[in-house]
C-alpha cells in the first residue's frame, strides 16, 4: 500500500481519494478549535494561499481525542476555521488518529514516520508529564501525541516529515519548501 491507496471521508460523506493528489506535496494535520495550538490555522492557511498553485495541498482533519477540544460538529469546525481564519483548504470529516477506530491514513503515516521526540519548546515538559501520566511508554510508541501534529508527502507519495504540534512553523515551511 502506498498513500495513494487511501481516502479519507469529507463532511457531506463522500470519499476524498488521495490518489486524486498524484505529483502534489501534501500537508496533513489533525487539528482541534480550542486548543492552545489552533492559532496555527492561521500558518497553515498562510503556507496554502503560498504555495497552492505550486502543487500544495492541505488536508486539514478535525479531531477530538486530545483534551476534547474538538467537541462541535462538522458544520461547527467548518463555520470556526472559516470565521476566524478564514480557511479554505480541504477540512474532512473529525475521525480518530489513534486507536481502534483511526483512519486507515493514519495507520500507514504513523508507520511511515514515527514519534522521535517534541524538540525545544516551552510547552514540551507540560505535554511530556500529561502523557506519562496517560501511559508511561508514550515516547516508545508511534502514536499522534496531540493536536497539530503534521505529515509532509512529497510529490511522489513519500511521507518525509513528520511535525510535532510544537515545532517551528518556519521548519515546517522550509521542509516543504525542500518538497515543492
Amino acid at each position: 500500500m502506498n498513500i495513494y491507496d487511501y481516502t479519507l471521508p469529507k463532511p457531506n460523506g463522500e470519499e476524498l481519494k488521495l490518489s486524486d493528489f498524484k505529483g502534489k506535496v501534501i500537508l496533513i494535520v489533525n487539528t482541534a478549535t480550542g486548543c492552545g495550538f489552533t492559532p496555527q490555522y492561521e500558518a497553515l492557511e498562510t503556507l496554502y494561499e503560498k504555495y497552492n498553485d505550486k502543487g500544495l495541498e492541505v488536508l486539514d482533519i478535525p479531531c477530538n481525542q486530545f483534551g476534547h477540544q474538538t467537541p462541535g460538529s462538522d458544520k461547527d469546525i467548518h463555520e470556526f476555521c472559516k470565521l476566524h481564519f478564514n480557511t479554505k483548504f480541504a477540512q474532512m470529516k473529525k475521525s480518530d488518529v489513534n486507536g481502534k477506530n483511526e483512519l486507515p491514513l493514519y495507520t500507514y503515516l504513523k508507520s511511515q514516520k514515527g514519534f522521535e521526540g517534541f524538540g525545544e519548546h516551552k510547552y514540551r515538559q507540560a505535554i511530556e508529564n500529561m502523557l506519562f501520566v496517560i501511559d508511561k511508554e508514550w515516547a516508545s510508541k508511534p502514536d499522534i501525541k496531540w493536536n497539530f501534529t503534521k505529515f509532509i508527502v512529497d510529490r511522489n507519495g513519500n511521507v518525509v516529515s513528520r511535525l510535532e504540534p510544537m515545532a517551528d512553523l518556519d521548519e515546517m515551511e522550509a521542509k516543504i519548501k525542500e518538497v515543492i
